[in-house]
């Protein structure tokens, strides 16, 4: 068995859109990720209820919400990228499953689409090197 670490449902708000009005404004985006640490997992943590010895899920959403604003991405998909890159690079991973979504609100013109939620979804593994 494998055990995860997950945050779920971590709201940021950050530049993101190609439009230039998106260019202009911060929208919130959605972001959950299901790691799997690469040494210890949630029993070594369990057995010491030490948090060095368990990956620090509030250190991860602090490092999704700096990527994020800082980032000023285009495309969702370029910004779930650089996240899933930084935490495989700054934590011990050997595998994470990223959704980040994007709610779109619905515009009140005629024939204007309704709201809805863009959303991509990765997996990514540590490489070897």
């Amino acid at each position: 068995m494998t055990d995860h670490v997950s945050v779920r449902d971590l709201r940021v708000r950050a530049v993101i859109g190609v439009h230039a009005w998106e260019r202009e404004i911060e929208q919130t985006l959605l972001v959950s990720v299901d790691m799997v640490p690469e040494t210890a997992g949630v029993r070594t943590a369990a057995a010491s209820d030490d948090l060095a010895d368990a990956l620090d899920y509030s250190a991860v959403a602090g490092t999704i919400v700096a990527v994020l604003r800082e980032g000023k991405f285009r495309l969702i998909e370029t910004a779930a990228e650089r996240v899933a890159g930084r935490l495989l690079a700054d934590y011990p991973l050997s595998w994470l499953r990223l959704e980040l979504r994007k709610p779109i609100a619905g515009a009140p013109a005629p024939g204007a689409l309704p709201a809805y939620t863009a959303a991509i979804t990765i997996e990514r593994t540590r490489e070897a090197s």
